[in-house]
């Protein structure tokens, strides 16, 4: 499995705009790359794609830019990687690849198929709001110490 550094920076610039974007205030993708140290151009072709598949909204004029679509206690990484065009397979062979001449009784392709399986699992459960809490919890602990 290989994440794009597409899907990497999707990922990234989901969680800057959450923190940033508070009580679902608009934020422009010029804030987003200077936040995250990410090409504005780069963003705007993820941030479209986002709003494509339906996890933020954009907004036009002044004071516009991206606010999510969807609450972020129910917005998946996986979501956000799916809409950036990720594959999350971890080799060709956990598909039922019909060029392979061994699938039918290739007992290592249950392997694959099952590693891609606990990964998607975990990245369907994980919300940009458990990443956020966990970061909060994080920074208090460090605070306290």
């Amino acid at each position: 499995m290989r994440i794009t550094t597409r899907g990497r920076y999707a990922l990234r610039a989901s969680i800057a705009l959450a923190k940033l974007g508070k009580d679902g205030n608009p934020v422009s993708i010029n804030s987003l790359a200077e936040e995250e140290n990410i090409s504005s151009v780069f963003l705007e072709q993820i941030f479209f794609k986002l709003r494509k598949a339906g996890i933020v909204n954009s907004v036009r004029g002044p004071g516009g830019g991206f606010c999510f679509a969807l609450p972020l206690d129910k917005l998946t990484v996986k979501e956000i990687l799916d809409a950036a065009g990720e594959d999350l397979a971890v080799t060709p062979c956990d598909k039922h690849n019909e060029s392979c001449n061994r699938i039918s009784g290739c007992i290592s392709h249950k392997v694959w198929v099952g590693v891609t399986d606990l990964v998607n699992d975990y990245l369907r459960s994980l919300t940009v709001n458990a990443i956020l809490e966990t970061e909060n919890k994080a920074a208090a602990f460090h605070e306290a110490s």
